[in-house]
């Protein structure tokens, strides 16, 4: 930005460089405030620490007997309070992804034509346990200049309400209105009522949980919806690959049973060499993780360690378990076939030492994140390097995979003129 001591300096002939240099000016100041915020909650969030930790206790009592995988979302450590530093510490590092310019023309008649990113507005985010999308969901949406309303589950309700207490607080320190972020403490029928008749004119929903809320919002909401999927993610397991780089990949895959990464269904290639005596390698060392092992009647023939189900269902369901299973396929085709049919659209795996074929399963897989050779586990904005997500939408539109602050913007046509008419 050039220097001016006052408007006067400016060239008569240059007026227009001044209204472009205090724009410039503003974009700047929009985007320092808003990094501002980012970092002063970083900091709130490393000096409340035992706060935090005292409030998700709280919780954590409330609800003592809850599984295994509801106990790891909803239960927050330093660990966790430390990755939503980072978390914020790393958005707040990011380009603004407001105010970009994607197209611009300026016609023969002097008719000025820029297309640029604009925040959607208002992004409501509903989901379950987590209160770690309390700061890390809701970081994504603040960078790119949305307001965020948060709705969280009652089993977490202690920790989130003092974590946007601190959001509010880094707002007003940083001359937000506090409100900029808000939350939403509503009961059932009122968060249905909100979703089904927009009371409070938010622009986009974001469901974060179960297939019934995904469903329900989906189904009944009167604004656009983006669908942070289930997992139920797939590996096949080629004729040609490294056995013991699958088993590993399948042992990295289930390290984490709540998250929507985790990897729930092994397709092996019935003609792999040593079939039964990896299969048995395969079961053995994931029963000592601590998995249980189901599969189709015709693998459990192979091993009998592997609980039997021939039900379809299992297919379709996301296990958020200590659970895996495992079925046998003739060739990459039907492996493909069975991944279309039955998985979330999230992540799907190839394990194989040829690369052709790994691309064929690549390019034909319908999910939003595919590998070769490496686990499920990295799907995610910041193992990707783009930071924090809000969500991973199995959706093709408007965006697929990690959904992170340069994806929660739309576009907005901007026309410059002197008079024109379209004659």
């Amino acid at each position: 930005m050039r220097q001016w001591t006052s408007f006067y300096e400016y060239p008569f002939a240059c007026l227009t460089c001044l209204e472009h240099d205090i724009n410039q000016f503003n974009e700047s100041m929009a985007i320092s405030g808003k990094n501002n915020v980012l970092l002063g909650l970083a900091d709130l969030l490393d000096k409340n620490k035992p706060e935090i930790l005292q409030k998700n206790e709280l919780d954590m009592r409330a609800y003592s007997d809850m599984d295994e995988s509801m106990r790891d979302r909803l239960k927050v450590d330093e660990n966790k309070v430390d990755g939503m530093i980072r978390s914020l510490r790393e958005v707040a590092s990011q380009d603004d992804p407001e105010g970009k310019t994607l197209y611009e023309l300026t016609r023969q008649d002097g008719l000025k034509i820029v297309n640029r990113t604009v925040p959607f507005g208002a992004i409501l985010i509903i989901y379950e346990s987590r209160p770690d999308v309390t700061i890390e969901a809701a970081a994504t949406a603040f960078k790119a200049g949305n307001r965020i309303l948060l709705k969280g589950g009652k089993e977490s309700f202690n920790t989130n309400i003092y974590l946007t207490g601190l959001w509010q607080q880094a707002l007003s320190e940083n001359g937000f209105d506090a409100n900029f972020v808000e939350y939403l403490n509503l009961s059932r029928h009122e968060t249905q009522k909100l979703i089904q008749e927009n009371t409070r004119k938010v622009d986009v929903i974001i469901p974060r949980g179960g297939d019934n809320l995904i469903r329900f919002v989906t189904e009944n909401a009167s604004v656009p919806v983006i669908v942070s999927g289930r997992g139920n993610n797939f590996m096949y397991v080629d004729d040609d690959c490294d056995a013991e780089m699958a088993i590993r990949l399948i042992i990295n895959g289930k390290k984490r049973i709540s998250v929507c990464n985790a990897l729930d269904k092994v397709l092996i290639n019935k003609n792999i060499s040593g079939l039964e005596d990896n299969i048995a390698n395969f079961v053995s060392q994931l029963n000592r993780a601590g998995i249980e092992v189901w599969g189709s009647a015709e693998i459990s023939e192979l091993n009998a360690s592997i609980n039997v189900t021939d039900d379809e269902k299992v297919l379709f369901e996301e296990f958020m378990a200590p659970k895996i299973y495992f079925a046998l396929v003739n060739d990459i085709n039907e492996a493909i076939g069975m991944i279309n049919r039955y998985s979330g659209g999230h992540s799907a795996v190839i394990v194989s030492n040829d690369i052709q074929k790994a691309d064929a399963f690549m390019q034909k897989v319908n999910c939003a994140a595919v590998y070769h050779n490496a686990s499920t586990r990295f799907t995610d904005g910041g193992q990707y390097g783009v930071g924090a997500e809000i969500a991973i939408s199995t959706q093709k539109l408007h965006f697929r995979g990690p959904i992170c602050a340069q994806e929660l913007v739309t576009n907005k046509w901007f026309v410059y003129g002197d008079g024109h008419i379209r004659e």
